[in-house]
């Protein structure tokens, strides 16, 4: 399965989320207006395919302290505490899905966030 339709099939299990292009990506909306997931490939100065996904305080230093050849600070929204992972260096899948999880509850309102198991 290519990247973008297990990025997809994550996607699919999240309450009130829906996919529409934001600047020429794939990108990955809860309640239709904050970004959870933009799906990249080639862009930015990163090769490969490459998802940025918001994270929890303190999560994007340790991830990319840990294993900078998979993750990364993303441009543009880095500075928000935002992580970048690189999907073209075998991908533990597990992870990809629980950071996205991560970045959904981390800007879906409560009553969505209390949805997920």
């Amino acid at each position: 399965m290519d990247p973008l339709a297990r990025i997809r099939a994550i996607w699919l299990d999240l309450p009130e989320s829906t996919e529409r292009p934001s600047h020429g990506s794939p990108t990955f909306f809860v309640a239709a207006k904050k970004a959870f997931v933009y799906y990249l490939e080639d862009r930015h100065r990163e090769p490969g395919t490459t998802i940025w996904c918001p994270a929890p305080l303190g999560v994007q230093s340790e991830l990319v302290a840990a294993e900078p050849t998979r993750f990364f600070v993303p441009p543009y929204v880095g500075h928000r505490g935002w992580i970048g992972v690189r999907l073209d260096v075998e991908p533990d899948w597990d992870e990809v899905a629980e950071i996205v999880r991560d970045g959904y509850r981390h800007v879906a309102p409560k009553r969505l966030s209390a949805l997920l198991t």
